[in-house]
């Protein structure tokens, strides 16, 4: 008889806690919990290694619904106490929920300083393009031209770009996806905490009561394949609801060619996740002049934050031994060498 210890099969519900959630009723934060739950699942890892951090937001009431250790903190300050916890405890997988205003507006300092350190973690971007717990006020993301409670006669503001501003601050994993796409939501969750560094998730998450409607365009089921183009590694950047349009490169930007499905033309753009100038021209895309990208956009070898300060320590412990009475009582002036 084998007495070799089989893996633990998870179940979503191993993630739920005991609480029930309280969204509104349609709310697509409920998917994303869901979709979360499955990938936990699919990880395969017990709910006390996992670590789900949040700052104020709709979207901030995670950690309530999940079974994980859980930390909710102060608007917009998610990021630098989850860094704190990955480089405390390094075995503890660390997940960060954050919305369009929380991580773009307030947060949005820690967000490009937490980008470009690449420390180990998970940041979930619900970006819903309105301020939804404080009832409907617009946000960094909404559209030009939205009219709400604090732009009456509609924003004059050019909306943020998360997805470019993830590019441009030097994320080693970037990806964006919509709440409606679960299956491939749970995919994307599971690639991002396979990957080794700082991993972006850009979800578009429809709001109800305050901003319904914002991503229908390109969400909405009938019309949804001829608006997205899937991004994968090593695939041509083909999309339409017959697979017959495709990204080629023209000057200076992409070009869309029309094909029969079972003819991609050699032109149609390969994907390469690492490629940086292709990384942008998708980053760059603006719909409705294009398809708006879904799926891992990026994904760099970089060395990450929280190593490299375990490194530095250790570094420091060889050049010495420490001596902390004789530190204390060795006046008021340390010299550190």
């Amino acid at each position: 008889m084998s007495t070799e210890t089989q893996p633990v099969k998870y179940k979503a519900t191993d993630f739920k806690s005991s609480a029930e959630p309280r969204w509104c009723p349609g709310c697509e934060d409920y998917a994303i919990l869901k979709a979360v739950q499955t990938a936990m699942a699919q990880i395969g890892r017990p709910k006390n290694e996992h670590a789900v951090v949040s700052g104020i937001g709709c979207s901030s009431r995670f950690p309530y619904y999940m079974g994980t250790y859980g930390f909710h903190t102060i608007h917009g300050r998610p990021l630098p106490i989850a860094t704190g916890l990955k480089v405390s405890n390094p075995e503890l997988a660390v997940w960060v929920v954050t919305g369009d205003g929380d991580g773009i507006s307030i947060g949005g300092n820690h967000l490009m300083h937490a980008l470009r350190r690449n420390t180990d973690m998970n940041i979930l971007l619900f970006d819903n393009r309105i301020y939804g717990l404080t009832k409907g006020q617009y946000s960094p993301t909404s559209e030009k031209g939205k009219i709400n409670k604090t732009a009456p006669y509609g924003t004059i503001e050019e909306p943020a770009d998360p997805l470019g501003l993830a590019v441009e601050c030097g994320a080693s994993f970037v990806a964006q996806i919509s709440a409606t796409y679960v299956k491939e939501l749970v995919s994307v969750l599971v690639e991002a905490y396979n990957h080794k560094g700082t991993s972006f998730v850009h979800i578009y998450q429809n709001c109800y009561i305050y901003n319904n409607g914002a991503f229908d365009g390109f969400t909405e089921r009938s019309i949804r394949d001829d608006n997205n183009i899937k991004i994968e590694n090593g695939k041509p950047l083909v999309f339409g609801e017959k697979s017959n349009k495709g990204l080629v490169m023209g000057y200076g930007k992409f070009d869309i060619v029309e094909f029969e499905p079972e003819n991609i033309p050699d032109n149609v753009i390969i994907y390469d996740e690492t490629d940086v100038t292709l990384v942008r021209m998708i980053s760059d895309m603006k719909f409705p002049e294009y398809p708006v990208p879904m799926g891992v956009i990026k994904r760099v070898k970089m060395p990450t934050f929280d190593d490299a300060v375990h490194e530095q320590i250790e570094s420091a412990k060889t050049k010495f031994k420490p001596n902390l009475a004789k530190l204390i009582s060795s006046g008021e002036t340390w010299e550190v060498k």
